[in-house]
């Protein structure tokens, strides 16, 4: 089933199965908040998800037979950029785990992986490569589909907390390469600084990169990391942003600067305050992942 459009108090598009929707207006950046696990018929129409497409062919270890698919994504309004809040109960969860101020730090970190690993799973649903084919079971043949692990695929985290919430990547991504990035924001003018840069002197062609950063408050820090990622070799197609709470200040920003760009988080906050903190948040991300 279509997703209905409602207004949003922070941004100008929202999808939602809501029964009584009130007219949208359009302007970026575009919210999509979608079902787990919808079916091919929803994808289609609500988010934007699109049949596989195949090619080629060639052999894999013990497979009889098999062939190259992927599934593509059909923008939903041309080059606008999309934010995705997938609305599953253990994404909810792992949030309010982080609001908490009494959560210990171990445990905050421990949320914060957890957070992650479900928004990069999200995210990965309909931009990983497959090889589609036949194997041989101890009983019978049996169709089957891995991830091609030649199609590169990279995390970049931002330090601190970034790490944090790319723990786990690698468990759901069975062919990653990461690569990190450290940035330092100034108290008082909240502009980033550049301190550590492991990126490499050019991406692979036909990378996807996931930019893996808790926090978009003012905007500042994700867009230099985005514009260095994509001094590299990369364009805002081949990017996705990962965070645990976002802003409408860093949204806006985003989408004016990267058409295109798809940001997957876990939830989306009102307002910044004038030291450049989500409210109402989860506080330092980076403070509560390390005890510091």
């Amino acid at each position: 089933m279509a997703a209905d459009c409602i207004n949003h108090p922070s941004l100008p598009l929202f999808f939602s199965s809501s029964p009584n929707p009130s007219p949208p207006y359009f302007a970026p950046p575009l919210l999509i908040s979608f079902k787990s696990n919808p079916s091919p018929k929803s994808c289609v129409s609500s988010c934007s998800h699109n049949q596989p497409r195949r090619s080629g062919f060639r052999s894999l270890g013990g497979v009889v037979r098999c062939r190259r698919s992927m599934t593509e994504e059909k923008p939903v309004s041309d080059n606008r950029m999309l934010v995705f809040v997938p609305p599953h109960p253990l994404i909810k969860h792992w949030v309010s785990v982080l609001r908490n101020e009494l959560t210990p730090c171990p445990i905050f970190k421990n949320a914060l992986s957890e957070l992650g690993r479900l928004l990069i799973y999200e995210a990965s649903r309909d931009w990983l490569t497959t090889i589609s084919g036949e194997i041989q079971t101890p009983m019978a043949v049996a169709s089957v589909e891995f991830i091609d692990p030649r199609e590169p695929v990279a995390i970049v985290p931002i330090l601190r907390a970034g790490l944090a919430l790319a723990e786990y990547a690698a468990s759901i991504l069975p062919s990653t390469r990461t690569y990190h990035l450290g940035l330092s924001r100034d108290e008082e003018t909240l502009q980033p600084t550049v301190y550590l840069n492991k990126l490499p002197e050019k991406f692979p062609e036909g990378s996807r990169v996931f930019v893996v950063d808790p926090m978009l408050a003012t905007g500042g820090t994700i867009v230099t990391a985005i514009n260095l990622v994509k001094e590299h070799g990369v364009d805002n197609k081949q990017i996705k942003v990962i965070s645990a709470v976002a802003a409408p200040p860093a949204l806006q920003k985003l989408s004016e600067k990267f058409p295109g760009l798809h940001v997957y988080t876990g939830t989306i906050d009102p307002t910044v305050n004038e030291k450049g903190f989500i409210i109402p948040g989860l506080g330092d991300a980076g403070d509560r992942s390390y005890a510091t």
